[in-house]
């Protein structure tokens, strides 16, 4: 059974390079930039688990692609270049440091174009949530080749989008939810619910990895306000890839926290493993996993089947032993709680494995994203590590 999903994650992410313009040559780029952060992790899994030099290229190959690509003005805007500004030499040393683009299929909106918020997410533009995942397929990449150059492209990344998408009010420092392609202008101003959490644990990770590779960097700056903002986060959601999320990141958070790192964080992996824990007990309570295929988004609940990957990543790393600040009861009880809805993951996943349920126009309609999600599913140590 394994063989034959390591089979198929193969086949999907083949298919995925080949009809996105990665490989082979000669086909036009589409790149979109949640969907190759994940991309860019699974093609490292499956270069781990079968030692075919091929994904190595497609995930090195994906990485330069997106820079090129995201990094730089649409073919149809009045503006070229690179979005930082910077000349096409410098732009090259630092293709992160402007920000990248979401990849959506409409040029951004004008300032004087009036806003539709149903056409708004057919816009291009930023997202902050966006630009973490990528941030963390960087580190994934450079944990698996030590190239610095990925994770100095991290950090700048992190340092840039912290900079345009926080602001203060009143003593009160919030988030915008996406901004503009040069970064110059909120395009929906308000704040997404876990991008501050999500920021905290990202800016946290490259921290910890710019400090064992020995970078002269520090984003100290940025993690204080990011800790600042999440003290006024409700993690409460029902929404799977909300849930997903949190469990992602408490997922990283637990990693971080068992090397001895950022221990005046207290209690971030328990308040975040709460948080998921409480979503999953919604989101089981209701009736979405019996809808048919064509009624759900197999993006939305493969987040949640990742994240569920996660809480046994967590599992077997406390049976292992190792720190005592995690040998702590409370963080085994919430745990287990969590594990108690492991059922969903294989759920979830056994409901995409069906043809006849990828055939659906729900699948099609996103089918980049959803299969490499169900990918990432089903082998999901990569993305899953720090």
């Amino acid at each position: 059974m394994n063989g034959d999903r390591l089979r198929l994650a193969q086949d999907i992410m083949l298919d995925f390079a080949r009809d996105t313009g990665l490989d082979p040559p000669g086909k036009r780029p589409k790149r979109y930039l949640w969907t190759d952060a994940f991309a860019v992790c699974e093609f490292w899994e499956l270069f781990e688990k079968t030692g075919d030099p091929l994904f190595k290229e497609l995930a090195l190959g994906l990485i330069h692609q997106v820079h090129n690509i995201l990094g730089r003005h649409r073919e149809d805007d009045e503006r070229s270049g690179w979005i930082s500004g910077l000349s096409e030499d410098e732009g090259r040393l630092h293709p992160t440091i402007g920000g990248l683009r979401i990849g959506k299929r409409l040029l951004e909106r004008g300032p004087s174009d009036p806003y539709d918020p149903d056409l708004e997410w057919e816009r291009d533009g930023q997202y902050f949530h966006y630009l973490t995942k990528w941030m963390h397929a960087l580190n994934v990449t450079w944990s698996k080749t030590k190239m610095d150059d990925f994770l100095i492209w991290a950090v700048e990344l992190a340092k840039t989008a912290h900079r345009a998408f926080t602001y203060e009010i009143a003593g009160t420092r919030l988030m915008y939810w996406k901004m503009s392609i040069d970064l110059s202008r909120p395009l929906v101003p308000s704040m997404g619910q876990h991008d501050p959490v999500d920021g905290l644990v990202t800016f946290m990770e490259l921290d910890s990895s710019a400090k064992k590779a020995g970078l002269n960097t520090d984003l100290s700056k940025e993690i204080s306000e990011m800790a600042k903002m999440c003290s006024q986060v409700q993690l409460a959601t029902e929404d799977p890839l909300g849930i997903g999320g949190l469990l992602f990141d408490a997922t990283r958070s637990f990693q971080i926290e068992k090397r001895g790192l950022f221990k005046e964080m207290g209690d971030l992996t328990l308040w975040l493993l709460k948080g998921g824990v409480q979503g999953l007990g919604l989101f089981a309570a209701s009736t979405a996993l019996n809808l048919p295929a064509w009624q759900r988004l197999a993006f939305r609940e493969l987040g949640l089947s990742i994240g569920l990957s996660g809480l046994l990543r967590m599992q077997k790393n406390l049976e292992k032993g190792g720190s005592s600040r995690f040998s702590h009861s409370r963080i085994s009880k919430i745990i287990e709680e969590g594990l108690k809805f492991l059922d969903i993951k294989e759920e979830i996943e056994n409901f995409w494995l069906k043809e006849e349920n990828r055939l659906s126009p729900t699948w099609l309609e996103h089918l980049d994203i959803n299969r490499v999600m169900l990918a990432v599913s089903l082998f999901p140590d990569s993305f899953l590590s720090v």
